[in-house]
C-alpha cells in the first residue's frame, strides 16, 4: 500500500462508525456487526448450537458467536492464523481441501452442525470474472461440507458477491434448503458487492453429489 493509500485507508476507517465501535467494544473486526445484525433480526444462533465458522480470521464472528453460546460447540477454520478464543476450536487450513473438511467433521465427533457461517472470500485479483469464479469455488466447498456435516433442517449463512457466478451458486444453495433470503447488513460498506444468503431448512438429498468433496 502506498503512503497516500494508507493515509486514505486510515481516514476512511476514522469515518467508519462500525470500525470505531469495534475499537471501543473490543470486537476483533467491524465485521462482527454484520453477524450481530443478522442474528438479532433472524434469531440465528441458538444457545446450544454446534456452529462452524469458515473464513474465521481474525475471529470477529467466532468471538460474537461464542458469546451467544451456552453449550454446543464452535469450530473456526481459516488459512490464516487466529488468536485463541475461549470456547472455540480453531483449525488452520484451506477449506477447499477435502482433508481440511475431514478435520472439521472429525472435530464434530460424529455429530452434525446446526449452523454453518461462511465469510469466505477469495484473494481478489481485480478481474471480476475470475474473482467471481473463485468465490463460487469457495461456496462449492461449503456446499460439499454441508452435504456431510450439516444436520437436516440446519442453516447456512454465506457471503456472496453480486454477479453471474453468484447467481449460479445461489441457485445451488436455494435448491438444498427449504427457504433462503439475500441480506445486505448495514455494516456492509455501501460500495461493496458483497451480500449474505441466509438459507434454512437444509435438505441433504437436494445437494447434488458432484459438489461434495
Amino acid at each position: 500500500m502506498t503512503r497516500g493509500g494508507k493515509g486514505a485507508w486510515k481516514a476512511m476507517r476514522r469515518r467508519d462508525p462500525y470500525a470505531r465501535l469495534a475499537e471501543r467494544s473490543g470486537a476483533r473486526a467491524r465485521s462482527a456487526y454484520k453477524l450481530e445484525e443478522i442474528d438479532r433480526k433472524y434469531r440465528l444462533i441458538a444457545p446450544n448450537s454446534r456452529v462452524i465458522d469458515l473464513g474465521a480470521a481474525p475471529g470477529s464472528w467466532s468471538q460474537y458467536a461464542a458469546a451467544r453460546l451456552r453449550g454446543g460447540a464452535l469450530i473456526a477454520v481459516d488459512m490464516r492464523a487466529m488468536a485463541p478464543l475461549q470456547k472455540v476450536r480453531f483449525i488452520r487450513g484451506d477449506f477447499t481441501a477435502p482433508a481440511v473438511r475431514a478435520q472439521v467433521l472429525d472435530a464434530l465427533g460424529g455429530a452434525k452442525a446446526d449452523l454453518v457461517l461462511s465469510d469466505l472470500a477469495p484473494n481478489l485479483s481485480g478481474i471480476r470474472s475470475a474473482d467471481q469464479a473463485r468465490a463460487a469455488a469457495l461456496l462449492g466447498a461449503v456446499l460439499a461440507f454441508c452435504r456431510r456435516g450439516l444436520r437436516p433442517g440446519g442453516a447456512l449463512l454465506a457471503k456472496l458477491f453480486a454477479g453471474e457466478s453468484a447467481e449460479a451458486v445461489r441457485a445451488q444453495i436455494e435448491a438444498g434448503f427449504e427457504r433462503a433470503r439475500g441480506i445486505k447488513p448495514d455494516a456492509s460498506r455501501p460500495q461493496s458487492k458483497e451480500f449474505y444468503l441466509l438459507a434454512r431448512g437444509f435438505r441433504r438429498g437436494a445437494i447434488a453429489p458432484e459438489v461434495s468433496g
